[in-house]
């Protein structure tokens, strides 16, 4: 299986000779290179030959190559030239040689306030310059962030990201975990992302830089972002007056964070009134190509060294070795650079050296050269049966299978067809893989490893086990879903009347204690009393009326009027008619029958008079007995006498 090595020295476009290994990463590996047109050293980035049959990411990658290559800022990484040939697409670079924040972090050199003001403001000066030409970087980590050998910044990979996120090739496991440990809040929550994502991740890198650790970070990739979401940094003593600007370029509200010219401008007036920064911790990456192991004339030397006293230098006349050879036994019983001579053998030939010396007999250079066979065939056949049996040298090597996210009796089924096994090394909680699933590999896919050998799997329980806080005392669904949401569980909010609760209160939930991460809990918020459709009350008597009522939890209250066409003591109406809340009081009219009048005194009023006291009492003139221009005497039934509204009454003139 071709390695990271297994390049070098290789000339890509008939220009650019790979010289050494500088770093590899999850979509490819830098070299150190020599443009051998130019006569200049570069760095080429050279993509994972995967990326190279992805039709829909080579075009991405021309166009944001060619981007890229237009950006000239003091802090943007040059692109030079970008290619394709059959080792896959590559990217030539500006060459620095100051390594990156990445290694620093990972070397435990923490940056001071004043150094992490001044990385940033170079960082955000770049961002700016990039976003006001239509750049969003998408990808800003300590790894994008490199040093020259004199500690000026350049921010590297833009373009690069945008690419990548089209491609249809998978990236290792972790590598999209890495990139969300920078990801903006908005990400979470499936919105288009503008420069405010890149100035949020510059105050995550900020923020790591001084404090050495990442705010909100965690197991997998959907806990971090959601952790992020409506949270807003937390500010450490550490930071100093770094505290809270970051927090204004970490805010989780898009309206309230800093762009990345005004974050720049801050962190510029920052800069004016701190102290001058000590220089960076800068690494210097080692450029040489990998040591190969020492050839059989390498065993030769040392065997000679080892019989003619220490020295490959020519002996003198007595076998003396010549002196000040740094080269001769060091230690009892050990052979120049750490091979052990057993003392015996050791003390048998250093005597018969002496001897030799005493007896003025030189030992014939056969026998040395014999004796120097015999040493080296002695440390290669040991050295073969070491390599044999520890290294596995004459075992064939199988590709590892990308197996992460698969169940795990389907992973051994994969690993079985390349002869491999696997080897379940923990168990954790992941809110995305269902329980019995593979969350992460080592060694990871696309790598080699000995047939016979064990693939490392961490396995899944599924989502972790989270309580479900209580919601008794919250009022409307808004309020339930924040409660819900910030306890990383999914709301289902419903209302429905109640007669016990009070309208918009909480009337139950389930489950009601303890859920899974990520679960559904379903919560019914109460809309209030319930309404209920009034009994037909017709024909009923008051008290009959009070216990349909009741049967319907109404309660009713009866009232008394006249009626021509009801009997007496049956309900005439009731209001509401149709419906009414859940307990409320149903007003009841029951019938007094027919209303009564008083026959007026009519005595000595013409028959017109008499007619109209008696049509204003709503009684009627009967028949007139006697003249009917005379006055009336006497009325039947007599006056003062109470007759239903309606019935005549006679009147009697002289």
């Amino acid at each position: 299986m071709t390695t990271t090595t297994d390049f070098l020295g290789r000339v890509l476009a008939e220009r650019y000779r790979l010289e050494s290994v500088l770093g590899a990463g999850a979509s490819g590996q830098v070299y150190a290179a020599s443009d051998v047109v130019l006569r200049r050293q570069v760095a080429i980035k050279l993509l994972h030959p995967a990326l190279a049959s992805d039709g829909a990411f080579l075009r991405r990658f021309r166009a944001e190559a060619q981007a890229a290559a237009s950006l000239h800022h003091p802090h943007v990484m040059a692109v030079f030239d970008w290619g394709e040939d059959d080792h896959g697409p590559f990217l030539v670079l500006e060459y620095l040689g100051g390594g990156s924040l990445r290694e620093m972090l990972d070397a435990h050199h923490l940056l001071s306030v004043e150094q992490a003001v001044t990385v940033g403001y170079e960082a955000a000066e770049a961002l700016a310059y990039a976003h006001a030409r239509g750049f969003v970087h998408r990808d800003v980590k300590p790894a994008n962030l490199l040093f020259d050998e004199e500690g000026r910044l350049r921010v590297a990979d833009f373009g690069l990201a945008r690419a990548l996120a089209e491609a249809a090739w998978t990236e290792p496991q972790g590598a999209v975990l890495g990139t969300a440990r920078y990801a903006a809040p908005e990400q979470a929550e499936g919105r288009s992302l503008d420069g405010r994502a890149d100035v949020y991740a510059l105050a995550l890198v900020l923020y790591e830089a001084v404090t050495g650790r990442v705010p909100f970070s965690a197991d997998t990739t959907i806990a971090t972002l959601m952790a992020r979401v409506g949270a807003r940094l937390p500010v450490e003593d550490s930071l100093g007056r770094l505290g809270e600007l970051l927090a204004e370029a970490g805010s989780p509200d898009l309206d309230e964070r800093l762009d990345a010219a005004a974050f720049a401008e801050r962190l510029g007036e920052l800069r004016n009134v701190l102290p001058e920064p000590e220089p960076l911790p800068l690494s210097q990456p080692e450029r040489r190509p990998l040591e190969v192991m020492g050839t059989a004339a390498d065993a030769t030397e040392i065997g000679t060294a080892f019989l003619s006293g220490g020295s490959s230098r020519p002996t003198g006349e007595q076998g003396a070795p010549e002196t000040g050879s740094g080269n001769g036994l060091s230690e009892p019983g050990m052979l120049g650079g750490g091979i052990s001579v057993p003392r015996g053998a050791r003390g048998q030939l250093r005597g018969s050296a002496h001897v030799g010396s005493r007896t003025s007999r030189r030992v014939p250079r056969w026998v040395l050269v014999a004796v120097a066979v015999l040493v080296v065939a002695a440390v290669l056949a040991g050295g073969g049966a070491y390599a044999v049996v520890r290294l596995k040298l004459l075992t064939p090597s199988r590709p590892v299978p990308a197996i992460a996210g698969m169940a795990l009796p389907a992973a051994r089924t994969s690993l079985a067809r390349e002869h491999l096994g696997v080897k379940v090394t923990g168990r954790r909680y992941d809110v995305l893989l269902p329980a019995g699933s593979v969350i992460t590999q080592l060694p990871r896919a696309r790598t080699s490893l000995k047939e016979g050998s064990d693939v490392s799997a961490v396995v899944s329980l599924g989502p972790p086990p989270v309580r479900v806080p209580s919601l008794a005392t919250l009022s409307g669904c808004q309020a339930v879903d924040q409660a819900l949401v910030s306890a990383h569980l999914v709301p289902r909010c419903t209302t429905a009347t109640s007669t016990t609760v009070p309208a918009g209160r909480v009337v139950s939930w389930e489950p009601h204690s303890k859920s899974l991460w990520g679960a559904q809990v379903a919560v019914v918020v109460s809309a209030g009393l319930p309404t209920v459709s009034v009994p037909n009350l017709a024909g009923t008597t008051c008290t009959g009326a009070e216990h349909l009522l009741a049967s319907v939890h109404l309660a009713g209250t009866c009232t008394e009027e006249y009626s021509t066409s009801v009997p007496a003591g049956q309900v005439v109406s009731w209001s509401p008619p149709t419906s009414a809340t859940w307990g409320s009081t149903v007003t009841v009219a029951t019938s007094l029958g027919p209303p009564m009048a008083q026959v007026p005194n009519l005595y000595g009023d013409t028959v017109s008079q008499a007619v109209s006291a008696l049509s204003a009492r709503g009684l009627v003139a009967g028949s007139v007995y006697g003249p009917a221009g005379g006055h009336v005497f006497y009325t039947l039934p007599a006056s003062g006498q109470w007759i239903r509204q309606g019935l005549s009454v006679e009147l009697y003139t002289q």
